[in-house]
Protein backbone atom coordinates (compact mmCIF):
# COMPACT_ATOMS: atom_id res chain seq x y z
CA UNK A 1 0.00 0.00 0.00
CA UNK A 2 1.53 3.48 -0.62
CA UNK A 3 2.85 5.59 1.87
CA UNK A 4 0.06 7.98 1.45
CA UNK A 5 -2.78 5.73 2.06
CA UNK A 6 -1.12 4.29 5.29
CA UNK A 7 -0.67 8.19 6.23
CA UNK A 8 -4.24 9.11 5.53
CA UNK A 9 -5.46 5.17 7.21
CA UNK A 10 -3.69 6.32 10.28
CA UNK A 11 -4.49 9.99 10.77
CA UNK A 12 -8.17 8.79 10.12
CA UNK A 13 -8.53 5.62 11.69
CA UNK A 14 -9.02 4.42 15.13
CA UNK A 15 -5.47 2.15 15.01
CA UNK A 16 -5.99 -1.38 15.84
CA UNK A 17 -2.80 -2.89 17.60
CA UNK A 18 -3.88 -5.97 16.39
CA UNK A 19 -3.43 -5.08 12.95
CA UNK A 20 -0.53 -3.03 11.49
CA UNK A 21 -3.44 -1.39 9.12
CA UNK A 22 -6.97 -1.62 10.14
CA UNK A 23 -9.55 -0.40 7.82
CA UNK A 24 -12.29 1.81 8.73
CA UNK A 25 -16.00 1.64 7.32
CA UNK A 26 -15.93 4.39 4.80
CA UNK A 27 -13.10 3.29 3.09
CA UNK A 28 -14.51 -0.73 3.06
CA UNK A 29 -18.01 0.54 2.57
CA UNK A 30 -17.76 4.00 0.22
CA UNK A 31 -15.16 6.05 -1.18
CA UNK A 32 -16.85 8.86 -0.84
CA UNK A 33 -16.71 10.38 2.70
CA UNK A 34 -18.78 13.34 4.01
CA UNK A 35 -16.77 16.03 5.90
CA UNK A 36 -16.97 16.48 9.89
CA UNK A 37 -19.14 19.16 9.53
CA UNK A 38 -21.49 17.22 7.66
CA UNK A 39 -21.72 14.29 9.40
CA UNK A 40 -22.80 15.94 12.39
CA UNK A 41 -25.43 17.84 10.64
CA UNK A 42 -26.60 14.69 9.67
CA UNK A 43 -26.11 12.60 12.72
CA UNK A 44 -28.77 9.61 12.42
CA UNK A 45 -29.95 8.23 15.90
CA UNK A 46 -28.49 4.87 16.76
CA UNK A 47 -26.43 4.97 14.09
CA UNK A 48 -22.40 5.17 14.32
CA UNK A 49 -19.34 6.93 12.28
CA UNK A 50 -18.05 5.42 10.00
CA UNK A 51 -14.42 6.03 11.00
CA UNK A 52 -14.70 3.15 13.54
CA UNK A 53 -12.41 -0.15 12.54
CA UNK A 54 -13.47 -2.64 10.73
CA UNK A 55 -12.77 -6.48 11.89
CA UNK A 56 -11.23 -7.56 8.21
CA UNK A 57 -9.94 -10.70 9.60
CA UNK A 58 -13.68 -11.87 10.27
CA UNK A 59 -15.65 -9.92 7.75
CA UNK A 60 -13.19 -9.76 4.54
CA UNK A 61 -13.38 -7.14 2.18
CA UNK A 62 -13.49 -8.04 -1.87
CA UNK A 63 -13.28 -5.41 -4.38
CA UNK A 64 -15.24 -5.12 -7.50
CA UNK A 65 -14.33 -7.73 -10.26
CA UNK A 66 -12.67 -10.54 -7.18
CA UNK A 67 -12.23 -13.89 -8.65
CA UNK A 68 -13.71 -14.75 -4.98
CA UNK A 69 -17.46 -13.39 -5.59
CA UNK A 70 -17.85 -16.03 -7.78
CA UNK A 71 -17.53 -19.14 -5.39
CA UNK A 72 -19.41 -16.87 -2.34
CA UNK A 73 -22.76 -19.04 -2.89
CA UNK A 74 -23.10 -22.23 -3.61
CA UNK A 75 -25.22 -22.67 -6.78
CA UNK A 76 -24.79 -19.40 -8.35
CA UNK A 77 -24.91 -15.79 -7.35
CA UNK A 78 -26.77 -13.67 -4.47
CA UNK A 79 -28.39 -10.61 -6.08
CA UNK A 80 -29.31 -8.07 -3.19
CA UNK A 81 -32.53 -5.75 -4.26
CA UNK A 82 -32.30 -2.37 -2.67
CA UNK A 83 -35.82 -0.06 -1.89
CA UNK A 84 -37.34 2.77 -0.49
CA UNK A 85 -40.46 4.72 0.52
CA UNK A 86 -38.77 7.51 -0.93
CA UNK A 87 -39.64 10.37 -1.40
CA UNK A 88 -39.66 11.72 2.05
CA UNK A 89 -40.82 14.76 3.79
CA UNK A 90 -37.87 16.39 5.50
CA UNK A 91 -39.21 15.60 9.54
CA UNK A 92 -40.40 12.25 8.68
CA UNK A 93 -39.29 8.70 8.59
CA UNK A 94 -37.56 6.72 5.45
CA UNK A 95 -37.45 3.32 5.38
CA UNK A 96 -35.19 0.73 3.26
CA UNK A 97 -35.52 -2.99 2.52
CA UNK A 98 -33.28 -5.17 1.15
CA UNK A 99 -34.51 -8.75 0.27
CA UNK A 100 -32.05 -11.44 -0.96
CA UNK A 101 -32.61 -13.15 -4.29
CA UNK A 102 -31.46 -16.83 -4.46
CA UNK A 103 -30.07 -18.69 -7.74
CA UNK A 104 -32.80 -20.87 -9.42
CA UNK A 105 -34.54 -23.95 -6.90
CA UNK A 106 -33.49 -22.26 -3.79
CA UNK A 107 -35.02 -21.03 -0.89
CA UNK A 108 -35.43 -20.04 2.55
CA UNK A 109 -37.15 -22.20 4.97
CA UNK A 110 -39.06 -21.32 8.06
CA UNK A 111 -35.75 -21.91 9.96
CA UNK A 112 -33.89 -19.83 7.99
CA UNK A 113 -31.58 -22.70 6.61
CA UNK A 114 -31.27 -21.98 2.45
CA UNK A 115 -32.84 -25.51 0.97
CA UNK A 116 -33.28 -26.87 -2.76
CA UNK A 117 -37.06 -26.58 -3.98
CA UNK A 118 -38.92 -29.88 -4.16
CA UNK A 119 -39.60 -30.92 -8.18
CA UNK A 120 -37.47 -27.43 -9.45
CA UNK A 121 -34.41 -28.30 -12.07
CA UNK A 122 -31.50 -25.55 -12.35
CA UNK A 123 -28.96 -26.11 -14.70
CA UNK A 124 -27.47 -28.92 -13.71
CA UNK A 125 -30.61 -30.93 -13.02
CA UNK A 126 -32.25 -31.78 -9.45
CA UNK A 127 -29.98 -31.64 -6.56
CA UNK A 128 -30.21 -34.74 -4.04
CA UNK A 129 -29.00 -32.63 -1.04
CA UNK A 130 -31.93 -31.26 0.79
CA UNK A 131 -30.04 -28.11 2.04
CA UNK A 132 -27.74 -25.87 0.34
CA UNK A 133 -26.87 -24.51 3.85
CA UNK A 134 -27.78 -26.30 6.68
CA UNK A 135 -26.98 -23.50 9.32
CA UNK A 136 -28.83 -25.18 11.91
CA UNK A 137 -26.98 -27.90 11.81
CA UNK A 138 -23.87 -25.72 12.46
CA UNK A 139 -24.87 -24.12 15.06
CA UNK A 140 -25.45 -27.26 17.44
CA UNK A 141 -22.23 -28.65 16.06
CA UNK A 142 -20.16 -25.57 16.84
CA UNK A 143 -21.95 -23.86 19.52
CA UNK A 144 -22.79 -21.09 17.41
CA UNK A 145 -25.36 -18.57 18.87
CA UNK A 146 -25.29 -20.13 21.93
CA UNK A 147 -25.76 -17.70 25.15
CA UNK A 148 -23.36 -19.03 26.94
CA UNK A 149 -20.65 -19.32 24.07
CA UNK A 150 -17.81 -16.19 24.38
CA UNK A 151 -16.58 -16.86 20.92
CA UNK A 152 -15.25 -13.63 19.23
CA UNK A 153 -16.83 -14.83 15.99
CA UNK A 154 -20.70 -13.76 17.58
CA UNK A 155 -19.47 -9.93 16.62
CA UNK A 156 -19.90 -7.49 13.95
CA UNK A 157 -17.57 -6.09 12.01
CA UNK A 158 -16.77 -3.25 14.47
CA UNK A 159 -16.87 -5.56 17.25
CA UNK A 160 -20.04 -5.40 19.05
CA UNK A 161 -21.45 -8.48 20.09
CA UNK A 162 -24.86 -9.61 18.33
CA UNK A 163 -28.13 -9.27 20.47
CA UNK A 164 -28.92 -12.11 22.21
CA UNK A 165 -30.89 -14.63 21.91
CA UNK A 166 -30.20 -14.75 17.79
CA UNK A 167 -31.41 -16.94 15.14
CA UNK A 168 -30.29 -15.12 11.93
CA UNK A 169 -27.91 -16.45 9.32
CA UNK A 170 -27.08 -12.55 7.36
CA UNK A 171 -25.01 -9.71 8.29
CA UNK A 172 -26.48 -6.50 6.96
CA UNK A 173 -24.62 -3.08 7.07
CA UNK A 174 -25.95 -0.19 5.75
CA UNK A 175 -23.92 2.82 5.15
CA UNK A 176 -25.32 6.26 4.35
CA UNK A 177 -23.90 9.98 5.38
CA UNK A 178 -20.97 8.84 7.05
CA UNK A 179 -22.68 6.49 9.25
CA UNK A 180 -23.38 2.82 9.46
CA UNK A 181 -25.59 0.79 10.98
CA UNK A 182 -25.65 -3.05 11.62
CA UNK A 183 -28.20 -5.72 11.53
CA UNK A 184 -28.57 -9.56 11.73
CA UNK A 185 -31.64 -10.72 9.44
CA UNK A 186 -32.89 -13.67 7.22
CA UNK A 187 -33.23 -13.26 3.04
CA UNK A 188 -35.28 -9.67 3.91
CA UNK A 189 -34.87 -7.09 6.42
CA UNK A 190 -36.10 -3.38 6.92
CA UNK A 191 -34.54 -0.46 8.45
CA UNK A 192 -35.81 3.42 8.78
CA UNK A 193 -33.96 6.19 9.79
CA UNK A 194 -35.82 9.53 10.82
CA UNK A 195 -34.51 12.60 8.18
CA UNK A 196 -35.02 15.59 10.70
CA UNK A 197 -31.16 16.14 10.41
CA UNK A 198 -30.74 15.10 6.99
CA UNK A 199 -30.01 17.52 4.34
CA UNK A 200 -32.85 18.24 1.28
CA UNK A 201 -31.81 16.47 -1.88
CA UNK A 202 -30.57 13.28 -3.23
CA UNK A 203 -28.55 10.64 -0.37
CA UNK A 204 -27.33 7.01 -1.34
CA UNK A 205 -27.75 4.30 0.79
CA UNK A 206 -25.15 1.79 0.58
CA UNK A 207 -26.14 -2.24 1.78
CA UNK A 208 -23.01 -4.72 2.33
CA UNK A 209 -24.41 -8.15 2.97
CA UNK A 210 -22.41 -10.96 4.51
CA UNK A 211 -23.27 -15.19 5.34
CA UNK A 212 -22.47 -16.80 8.08
CA UNK A 213 -19.39 -19.58 7.12
CA UNK A 214 -18.47 -21.73 10.36
CA UNK A 215 -17.00 -19.31 12.54
CA UNK A 216 -16.01 -16.53 10.13
CA UNK A 217 -18.57 -14.25 7.14
CA UNK A 218 -18.39 -14.42 3.46
CA UNK A 219 -19.58 -11.32 1.58
CA UNK A 220 -22.51 -12.48 -0.55
CA UNK A 221 -23.66 -9.20 -2.02
CA UNK A 222 -23.37 -5.53 -2.47
CA UNK A 223 -26.25 -2.95 -3.50
CA UNK A 224 -26.74 0.79 -3.40
CA UNK A 225 -30.06 2.82 -3.91
CA UNK A 226 -30.79 6.31 -4.21
CA UNK A 227 -33.42 8.50 -1.98
CA UNK A 228 -34.48 11.69 -1.88
CA UNK A 229 -35.29 14.22 1.09
CA UNK A 230 -37.43 17.21 0.43
CA UNK A 231 -39.12 20.03 2.40
CA UNK A 232 -42.24 20.13 -0.35
CA UNK A 233 -45.23 17.54 0.67
CA UNK A 234 -44.79 14.48 -2.41
CA UNK A 235 -48.04 15.27 -3.87
CA UNK A 236 -50.30 12.91 -6.74
CA UNK A 237 -53.49 13.59 -8.33
CA UNK A 238 -55.32 11.12 -10.23
CA UNK A 239 -58.17 12.22 -12.21
CA UNK A 240 -61.15 10.15 -13.91
CA UNK A 241 -64.35 10.59 -15.45
CA UNK A 242 -67.66 8.89 -16.40
CA UNK A 243 -67.63 7.64 -20.30
CA UNK A 244 -63.30 8.92 -20.58
CA UNK A 245 -61.85 6.19 -22.72
CA UNK A 246 -58.78 6.93 -21.61
CA UNK A 247 -57.33 8.84 -18.62
CA UNK A 248 -53.85 8.50 -18.46
CA UNK A 249 -53.65 11.00 -21.79
CA UNK A 250 -55.33 13.92 -19.87
CA UNK A 251 -58.12 14.16 -22.20
CA UNK A 252 -61.46 14.35 -21.21
CA UNK A 253 -65.06 15.18 -22.08
CA UNK A 254 -66.97 18.40 -22.01
CA UNK A 255 -70.42 18.53 -19.76
CA UNK A 256 -69.25 15.66 -17.54
CA UNK A 257 -68.20 16.26 -13.81
CA UNK A 258 -64.35 15.00 -13.29
CA UNK A 259 -63.17 13.52 -10.36
CA UNK A 260 -59.80 14.86 -8.90
CA UNK A 261 -58.26 12.57 -6.23
CA UNK A 262 -55.12 13.99 -4.06
CA UNK A 263 -52.61 11.20 -3.41
CA UNK A 264 -50.07 12.74 -0.63
CA UNK A 265 -47.07 10.44 -0.17
CA UNK A 266 -46.90 9.78 3.46
CA UNK A 267 -45.93 5.94 4.42
CA UNK A 268 -44.63 7.30 7.97
CA UNK A 269 -47.93 8.97 8.59
CA UNK A 270 -45.69 11.84 9.42
CA UNK A 271 -48.64 14.16 8.68
CA UNK A 272 -51.53 12.42 10.48
CA UNK A 273 -51.97 15.05 13.03
CA UNK A 274 -51.15 18.01 10.54
CA UNK A 275 -54.34 19.89 8.96
CA UNK A 276 -54.36 20.33 5.02
CA UNK A 277 -55.94 22.61 3.27
CA UNK A 278 -55.56 21.85 -0.58
CA UNK A 279 -56.42 24.78 -3.17
CA UNK A 280 -57.96 24.63 -6.88
CA UNK A 281 -57.19 26.88 -9.70
CA UNK A 282 -58.56 24.78 -12.95
CA UNK A 283 -57.51 27.25 -15.16
CA UNK A 284 -61.37 28.04 -16.39
CA UNK A 285 -61.77 31.52 -14.76
CA UNK A 286 -63.72 29.94 -12.23
CA UNK A 287 -61.63 31.33 -9.11
CA UNK A 288 -60.02 29.40 -7.13
CA UNK A 289 -61.44 26.46 -4.76
CA UNK A 290 -60.41 25.75 -1.07
CA UNK A 291 -61.19 22.50 0.36
CA UNK A 292 -59.91 20.76 3.13
CA UNK A 293 -61.25 17.37 1.13
CA UNK A 294 -58.48 15.25 -0.44
CA UNK A 295 -61.54 14.63 -3.52
CA UNK A 296 -63.58 17.38 -5.60
CA UNK A 297 -65.42 17.40 -8.91
CA UNK A 298 -65.02 19.97 -11.43
CA UNK A 299 -66.93 20.47 -14.71
CA UNK A 300 -65.75 21.62 -17.56
CA UNK A 301 -68.37 23.36 -20.20
CA UNK A 302 -65.67 24.50 -22.94
CA UNK A 303 -63.69 22.70 -25.28
CA UNK A 304 -59.73 23.58 -25.40
CA UNK A 305 -56.64 23.36 -23.05
CA UNK A 306 -56.27 24.68 -19.56
CA UNK A 307 -53.90 24.49 -16.98
CA UNK A 308 -54.45 22.87 -13.59
CA UNK A 309 -52.95 24.04 -10.50
CA UNK A 310 -53.12 22.91 -6.91
CA UNK A 311 -51.46 23.83 -3.77
CA UNK A 312 -51.11 21.82 -0.84
CA UNK A 313 -50.74 23.33 2.59
CA UNK A 314 -49.89 21.25 5.86
CA UNK A 315 -49.63 22.66 9.27
CA UNK A 316 -47.32 20.42 10.85
CA UNK A 317 -47.20 20.34 14.79
CA UNK A 318 -43.65 20.53 16.37
CA UNK A 319 -41.66 21.62 18.76
CA UNK A 320 -41.25 26.15 19.01
CA UNK A 321 -38.48 27.52 18.53
CA UNK A 322 -36.37 29.09 20.55
CA UNK A 323 -36.87 32.63 21.20
CA UNK A 324 -34.80 35.53 19.54
CA UNK A 325 -34.27 38.60 21.63
CA UNK A 326 -36.60 41.51 20.34
CA UNK A 327 -36.63 44.52 22.20
CA UNK A 328 -39.18 45.47 25.23
CA UNK A 329 -42.80 46.42 23.76
CA UNK A 330 -44.84 49.42 25.16
CA UNK A 331 -46.80 47.05 27.89
CA UNK A 332 -44.15 44.32 28.74
CA UNK A 333 -44.67 41.11 31.02
CA UNK A 334 -42.40 42.22 33.88
CA UNK A 335 -40.73 40.04 36.46
CA UNK A 336 -38.34 41.04 39.31
CA UNK A 337 -34.81 39.57 39.65
CA UNK A 338 -32.83 39.22 42.51
CA UNK A 339 -31.28 42.53 42.04
CA UNK A 340 -34.56 44.06 42.33
CA UNK A 341 -34.27 44.98 38.83
CA UNK A 342 -36.84 44.09 36.08
CA UNK A 343 -36.70 42.37 32.90
CA UNK A 344 -38.43 40.53 30.07
CA UNK A 345 -39.24 37.05 30.01
CA UNK A 346 -40.60 35.01 26.93
CA UNK A 347 -43.34 33.11 27.75
CA UNK A 348 -42.88 29.97 24.90
CA UNK A 349 -46.31 28.89 22.91
CA UNK A 350 -46.77 25.36 23.36
CA UNK A 351 -48.87 25.00 20.17
CA UNK A 352 -46.15 25.43 17.35
CA UNK A 353 -46.70 24.69 13.80
CA UNK A 354 -44.14 24.59 11.13
CA UNK A 355 -46.02 24.91 7.35
CA UNK A 356 -45.06 22.52 4.11
CA UNK A 357 -46.46 22.83 0.95
CA UNK A 358 -46.64 20.54 -2.11
CA UNK A 359 -48.12 21.46 -5.22
CA UNK A 360 -49.32 19.94 -8.97
CA UNK A 361 -49.08 21.18 -12.39
CA UNK A 362 -51.19 19.11 -15.22
CA UNK A 363 -52.19 20.41 -18.73
CA UNK A 364 -55.58 18.89 -19.14
CA UNK A 365 -57.79 18.52 -23.09
CA UNK A 366 -61.26 18.97 -23.00
CA UNK A 367 -63.14 17.90 -26.17
CA UNK A 368 -67.13 17.35 -26.94
CA UNK A 369 -67.64 13.11 -26.37
CA UNK A 370 -71.01 10.94 -25.85
CA UNK A 371 -72.64 11.85 -22.54
CA UNK A 372 -75.05 9.11 -22.27
CA UNK A 373 -77.06 6.34 -24.44
CA UNK A 374 -80.09 4.49 -24.04
CA UNK A 375 -81.78 1.44 -25.82
CA UNK A 376 -85.23 3.11 -26.25
CA UNK A 377 -87.01 0.09 -28.20
CA UNK A 378 -86.26 -3.93 -28.04
CA UNK A 379 -88.23 -5.49 -30.97
CA UNK A 380 -88.22 -9.68 -32.17
CA UNK A 381 -87.46 -9.59 -35.53
CA UNK A 382 -89.67 -12.36 -37.75
CA UNK A 383 -88.03 -14.14 -40.57
CA UNK A 384 -90.32 -15.23 -43.26
CA UNK A 385 -90.26 -19.22 -43.79
CA UNK A 386 -88.76 -21.54 -41.18
CA UNK A 387 -88.05 -19.67 -38.10
CA UNK A 388 -84.10 -20.06 -38.27
CA UNK A 389 -81.85 -21.41 -34.59
CA UNK A 390 -81.10 -17.92 -33.27
CA UNK A 391 -83.51 -14.87 -32.38
CA UNK A 392 -82.81 -11.48 -33.96
CA UNK A 393 -83.55 -8.92 -31.77
CA UNK A 394 -83.25 -5.06 -33.04
CA UNK A 395 -82.42 -2.40 -30.35
CA UNK A 396 -82.99 0.90 -30.85
CA UNK A 397 -80.18 2.95 -29.27
CA UNK A 398 -80.43 7.06 -28.71
CA UNK A 399 -77.35 8.83 -27.54
CA UNK A 400 -76.61 12.85 -26.09
CA UNK A 401 -73.16 13.98 -26.90
CA UNK A 402 -70.78 13.63 -29.75
CA UNK A 403 -72.16 11.10 -32.69
CA UNK A 404 -69.96 7.58 -32.13
CA UNK A 405 -68.16 5.65 -34.17
CA UNK A 406 -68.27 2.52 -33.00
CA UNK A 407 -70.99 0.39 -31.66
CA UNK A 408 -69.94 -2.84 -29.42
CA UNK A 409 -72.37 -5.48 -27.41
CA UNK A 410 -71.29 -8.39 -25.22
CA UNK A 411 -74.22 -10.81 -24.63
CA UNK A 412 -73.58 -12.44 -21.00
CA UNK A 413 -75.53 -14.61 -18.61
CA UNK A 414 -78.37 -13.00 -16.10
CA UNK A 415 -76.23 -11.63 -13.39
CA UNK A 416 -74.01 -9.88 -16.30
CA UNK A 417 -70.44 -11.35 -15.64
CA UNK A 418 -70.00 -14.81 -17.77
CA UNK A 419 -69.88 -13.23 -21.25
CA UNK A 420 -70.38 -14.50 -24.38
CA UNK A 421 -69.77 -13.14 -27.56
CA UNK A 422 -68.73 -9.75 -27.53
CA UNK A 423 -69.22 -8.25 -31.05
CA UNK A 424 -67.88 -4.38 -32.10
CA UNK A 425 -69.19 -2.82 -35.52
CA UNK A 426 -68.70 0.73 -36.98
CA UNK A 427 -71.03 2.75 -37.57
CA UNK A 428 -70.97 3.13 -41.37
CA UNK A 429 -74.38 5.01 -41.58
CA UNK A 430 -74.24 9.12 -41.81
CA UNK A 431 -76.55 9.69 -38.50
CA UNK A 432 -76.25 13.09 -39.07
CA UNK A 433 -76.74 15.89 -35.88
CA UNK A 434 -79.47 13.19 -34.49
CA UNK A 435 -77.97 10.02 -32.82
CA UNK A 436 -80.30 7.73 -33.22
CA UNK A 437 -79.29 4.05 -34.70
CA UNK A 438 -80.48 0.30 -34.78
CA UNK A 439 -78.33 -2.55 -33.41
CA UNK A 440 -79.49 -5.81 -34.68
CA UNK A 441 -78.16 -9.20 -32.78
CA UNK A 442 -78.88 -12.73 -32.51
CA UNK A 443 -79.26 -14.77 -29.53
CA UNK A 444 -78.78 -18.68 -29.18
CA UNK A 445 -81.34 -20.33 -27.60
CA UNK A 446 -84.34 -19.57 -25.23
CA UNK A 447 -83.64 -17.78 -21.50
CA UNK A 448 -82.58 -14.31 -20.00
CA UNK A 449 -79.43 -12.63 -21.38
CA UNK A 450 -77.89 -9.50 -19.96
CA UNK A 451 -76.84 -7.34 -23.23
CA UNK A 452 -74.11 -4.42 -22.50
CA UNK A 453 -74.15 -1.77 -25.37
CA UNK A 454 -71.39 0.26 -25.57
CA UNK A 455 -71.07 3.68 -27.95
CA UNK A 456 -67.64 4.76 -28.43
CA UNK A 457 -65.56 7.23 -29.96
CA UNK A 458 -61.79 8.67 -30.28
CA UNK A 459 -62.12 10.19 -26.51
CA UNK A 460 -65.20 8.68 -24.99
CA UNK A 461 -67.09 5.31 -24.47
CA UNK A 462 -70.61 5.30 -23.00
CA UNK A 463 -72.69 2.13 -21.97
CA UNK A 464 -75.72 0.68 -21.04
CA UNK A 465 -77.48 -2.38 -20.40
CA UNK A 466 -80.79 -4.39 -20.33
CA UNK A 467 -82.17 -8.29 -19.87
CA UNK A 468 -83.07 -9.63 -22.92
CA UNK A 469 -86.15 -12.50 -22.51
CA UNK A 470 -85.94 -14.81 -25.37
CA UNK A 471 -88.70 -17.48 -26.18
CA UNK A 472 -88.21 -20.79 -27.52
CA UNK A 473 -88.69 -20.96 -31.15
CA UNK A 474 -87.66 -24.43 -31.67
CA UNK A 475 -89.66 -26.18 -34.46
CA UNK A 476 -89.35 -30.16 -33.65
CA UNK A 477 -91.15 -28.57 -29.85
CA UNK A 478 -93.64 -26.86 -31.98
CA UNK A 479 -94.77 -29.55 -33.62
CA UNK A 480 -94.75 -31.88 -30.22
CA UNK A 481 -96.93 -29.65 -29.17
CA UNK A 482 -99.23 -29.42 -32.18
CA UNK A 483 -99.43 -33.27 -32.12
CA UNK A 484 -99.83 -33.26 -28.47
CA UNK A 485 -103.00 -31.32 -28.82
CA UNK A 486 -104.13 -33.00 -31.47
CA UNK A 487 -104.58 -36.53 -29.66
CA UNK A 488 -106.05 -35.10 -26.36
CA UNK A 489 -108.94 -33.17 -28.20
CA UNK A 490 -109.61 -36.62 -30.17
CA UNK A 491 -109.57 -38.64 -26.39
CA UNK A 492 -111.85 -35.88 -25.58
CA UNK A 493 -114.21 -36.31 -28.00
CA UNK A 494 -114.89 -40.37 -28.00
CA UNK A 495 -115.27 -39.72 -24.22
CA UNK A 496 -117.93 -37.14 -24.42
CA UNK A 497 -119.78 -39.61 -27.23
CA UNK A 498 -119.41 -42.97 -25.06
CA UNK A 499 -121.08 -40.69 -22.04
CA UNK A 500 -123.74 -39.44 -24.22
CA UNK A 501 -124.20 -43.12 -25.45
CA UNK A 502 -124.74 -44.58 -22.04
CA UNK A 503 -127.17 -41.09 -20.71
CA UNK A 504 -129.30 -41.98 -24.13
CA UNK A 505 -129.93 -45.64 -22.70
CA UNK A 506 -130.71 -44.95 -19.25
CA UNK A 507 -133.24 -42.46 -20.30
CA UNK A 508 -134.42 -44.46 -23.10
CA UNK A 509 -135.52 -47.05 -21.03
CA UNK A 510 -137.47 -44.93 -18.32
CA UNK A 511 -141.16 -45.30 -18.77
CA UNK A 512 -143.23 -42.86 -17.09
CA UNK A 513 -146.59 -43.43 -15.34
CA UNK A 514 -149.13 -41.19 -16.05
CA UNK A 515 -150.02 -40.73 -19.91
CA UNK A 516 -148.55 -37.80 -21.30
CA UNK A 517 -148.06 -36.79 -24.75
CA UNK A 518 -145.15 -38.45 -25.50
CA UNK A 519 -143.31 -35.15 -27.44
CA UNK A 520 -143.65 -33.38 -24.72
CA UNK A 521 -142.04 -36.16 -22.29
CA UNK A 522 -139.35 -36.55 -24.86
CA UNK A 523 -138.35 -33.43 -24.92
CA UNK A 524 -138.44 -32.55 -21.22
CA UNK A 525 -135.88 -36.01 -21.25
CA UNK A 526 -133.89 -34.44 -23.90
CA UNK A 527 -133.32 -31.17 -21.89
CA UNK A 528 -132.90 -32.82 -18.79
CA UNK A 529 -129.80 -34.56 -20.93
CA UNK A 530 -128.61 -31.91 -22.40
CA UNK A 531 -128.67 -29.84 -19.09
CA UNK A 532 -126.57 -33.00 -17.22
CA UNK A 533 -124.32 -33.12 -20.18
CA UNK A 534 -123.43 -29.72 -19.95
CA UNK A 535 -122.91 -29.52 -16.00
CA UNK A 536 -120.84 -32.75 -16.38
CA UNK A 537 -118.21 -31.49 -19.03
CA UNK A 538 -118.66 -27.77 -17.87
CA UNK A 539 -118.77 -27.10 -14.38
CA UNK A 540 -118.17 -23.50 -13.89
CA UNK A 541 -120.25 -20.54 -13.35
CA UNK A 542 -122.82 -20.26 -15.75
CA UNK A 543 -123.93 -17.03 -14.94
CA UNK A 544 -125.22 -14.50 -18.20
CA UNK A 545 -123.50 -11.01 -16.43
CA UNK A 546 -122.63 -9.04 -19.51
CA UNK A 547 -119.47 -8.07 -17.43
CA UNK A 548 -117.76 -11.35 -17.44
CA UNK A 549 -117.22 -10.58 -21.68
CA UNK A 550 -114.85 -7.54 -20.34
CA UNK A 551 -111.96 -9.87 -18.90
CA UNK A 552 -109.10 -9.80 -21.01
CA UNK A 553 -108.11 -12.62 -22.94
CA UNK A 554 -104.79 -13.85 -23.92
CA UNK A 555 -104.05 -13.34 -27.32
Amino acid sequence: MPKSTTAWLHSNCMFSFTRKLPSCFHDVLSNKRPSGHMWEHNQLNGWSSDENDWNEKLYPVWKRGDSRWKSSWKGGRVQAVLTSDSPALVGSSITFAVNLVFPRCQKEDASGNIVYEKNCRNDTGPSPDLYVYNWTAWTEDSGWGNDTSEGHHNVFPDGKPFPHPWKKNFVYVFHTLGQYFQKLGQCSVTVSINTANVSLGPQVMEVTVYRRHRRAYVPIAKVKDVYVVTDQIPVFVTMSQKNNRNSSDETFLRDLPITFSVLIHDPSHFLNESAIYYTWNFGDNTGLFVSNNHTLNHTYVLNGTFSLNLTVQAEVPGPCPLPSPRPPKTTPSLVPTGDNTLELREIPDESCYITRYGYFKATITIVEGILEVNIIQVTDVLMPGPQPDNSLVDFVVTCQGSIPTEVCTVISDPSCQISQNPVCDPVAVELGDACLLTVRRAFSGSGTYCMNLTLGDDASLALTSTLVSIASRDPASLSRMANGILVFLGCLAILVTVIAFLMYKKHKEYKPIENSPGIEIRGKGLNVFLNHAKTLFFPGNQEKDPLLKNQPGIL
